[in-house]
């Protein structure tokens, strides 16, 4: 019997190591998220021309905001409102028309969102421009969260600041919401475009999902290049996915109106 025992335990032990390595190793999730559409900026046709879905975050009240819609949809890209929202430093003027600022009403809180949502075409979520002040304020924040949730939208927190309420106010409000991981590009060199593309495939062998925020304008063709670059690194290790595929039960939302 003991000897049935240990040549048990020894079938075990080789077949255990074999069976693991024949299971298929389950790959990650990805969500690339490029801002600053809306406004004709630099490498914006380039990268809605990647081969791989990405979520695009396209500015209200714009001269391309409409046009770059429809071709980020027509693509096969997720489309999502980059709603303008005041910074703790800079100017108001730079954040473009129909920004959020912690001055306002309530009711023009809630009147300029509505109508940001209703000029991005496809939006299926929000997530902001700046937003470092605003993000840290309840008062506007509820506003905000409660207006998406009200049209069936997500929230994506940039994560603009460190201080940002909306994870608190959304679990309370059952919003359904996602947090930036990294920002590619806050410093425009492809030099460190490139060490932050490098930095994220490392992330995903430690993460199950990520979320990664790029911008066209400024840094837009720089942006391009390295994704082109970096979009095979990725794909060995991780699904590229729209962002509501990171949400449980996305496709039960009541939608809205």
């Amino acid at each position: 019997m003991k000897n049935w025992i240990c040549s048990l335990f020894l079938l075990f032990s080789i077949i255990q190591p074999a069976l693991a390595q024949s299971l298929p190793t389950q790959k990650k999730d990805l969500a690339l998220v490029i801002d600053d559409l809306g406004n004709n900026m630099k490498g914006t046709v380039e990268m809605l021309n990647l081969p791989v879905t990405l979520n695009v975050a396209i500015m209200p009240f714009l001269p391309s905001t409409k046009e770059d819609a429809e071709l980020a949809y027509h693509n096969g890209h997720e489309v999502i409102v980059h709603l303008p929202m005041e910074p703790k430093k800079g100017k108001k003027s730079w954040l473009g028309p129909g920004a959020i600022t912690t001055d306002l009403s309530d009711e023009e809180i809630r009147k300029r969102v509505v109508a940001a949502i209703k000029d991005v075409p496809h939006a299926v979520g929000i997530n902001h421009h700046m937003g470092s002040k605003a993000t840290e304020d309840e008062r506007v924040m509820k506003i905000v969260l409660e207006v998406c949730k009200g049209n069936g939208l997500f929230y994506l927190d940039s994560k603009t600041t460190g201080k940002s309420v909306v994870s608190k106010l959304a679990t309370e409000m059952g919003v359904p919401f996602l947090e930036n991981n990294l920002f590619f590009d806050d410093i425009y060199t492809t030099q460190h475009i490139k060490k932050q593309a490098s930095r994220l495939a490392g992330k995903l062998s430690e993460n199950d999902r990520l979320i990664a925020i790029g911008h066209v304008g400024i840094a837009g063709p720089k942006m391009v290049k390295v994704l082109e670059e970096y979009i095979p690194v990725y794909q060995n290790k991780a699904n590229i996915v729209a962002l509501s595929e990171l949400i449980p039960g996305y496709e039960l939302i009541d939608k809205g109106p």
